[in-house]
Order: C-alpha cells, then structure tokens, then sequence
C-alpha cells in the first residue's frame, strides 16, 4: 500500500497521528500533515485505514500497489 496525503485540503486537524503515529507526522510551520512512511508495513493498515477514515478533511487516502 502507499499512503498520500493531499496538504492542500489538510485542515491540521492531527487526527491521523493519533490513529497512526509511526506514518503520520504534522509540519506546525505549514500547519499540514506530513507522511513519515510513505509504504508502510502491512501491520499498520487497520491504523492507517482508521486514519484515512477519520480524516474530517478528506485529504488521506491509500493506494494500493
């Protein structure tokens, strides 16, 4: 899988990095999220799924490989 974030919707929220800490970062200058592991571990899918679904700006999604 790959993770995208979209920081030009990213509304710094920080949603994702409570659901998904190891692949999410925040950029507090830009205000936007920032993607620490672009292709993360399998093990972290149901994190970053629930990431991805609690985005209230809609701006994450996940890609498959």
């Amino acid at each position: 899988m790959r993770v995208v974030a979209d920081t030009g919707i990213c509304q710094g929220h920080q949603l994702c990095q409570g659901e998904a800490p190891d692949v999410f970062g925040f950029d507090e200058d830009a205000d936007v999220v920032v993607v620490l592991d672009e292709h993360p571990d399998e093990s972290l899918r149901k994190d970053v799924t629930l990431a991805v679904k609690y985005c209230p700006a809609f701006a994450l999604s996940i890609e498959e490989d």
